[in-house]
């Protein structure tokens, strides 16, 4: 296993919503154009669909695992998860993982860890800079 890391000083729920949410992708990782069939709002546990790379290029991909703040897709041969946590003062800590079959992996991880690497910057600043998330309509808020 292989793994990245970037730290944001955004709440854990930011990230998480743009981390989960397909639609949210391409704000903060450049070379993925679009998803569909991943899930309605947050990617969703067994849904298979594809995600667009490059504009062009649609890879196919299931969601193979979905925790608390945490989902894993599989591409191909390759696995990967994606997590938020709580880090620092109020911030997070945004990892993929990425797991592929023996001799694969390295190559796997040489030529797209980099990329791995920038996209996660790029969320960890994008959290900074955006609003947290919207309460879901519906559920009453209790008060003391």
């Amino acid at each position: 296993m292989r793994s990245w890391s970037a730290d944001s000083s955004a709440p854990p729920s930011v990230a998480w919503a743009l981390l989960s949410r397909p639609e949210a992708w391409p704000a903060w990782s450049p070379h993925v154009r679009g998803a569909w069939g991943l899930g309605d709002g947050e990617v969703r546990e067994g849904a298979h669909g594809a995600a667009r790379l490059l504009g062009v290029v649609p890879v196919p991909a299931r969601i193979t695992a979905k925790a608390a703040r945490s989902w894993t897709w599989q591409v191909g041969l390759v696995e990967m998860t994606h997590r938020v946590e709580a880090h620092g003062a109020g911030g997070c800590r945004v990892t993929i993982e990425l797991r592929a079959p023996g001799l694969l992996e390295r190559p796997v991880a040489t030529g797209y860890g980099p990329v791995i690497a920038l996209t996660l910057r790029r969320l960890a600043r994008a959290a900074e800079q955006s609003p947290p998330p919207a309460r879901r309509a519906g559920r009453p808020t209790q008060r003391g």
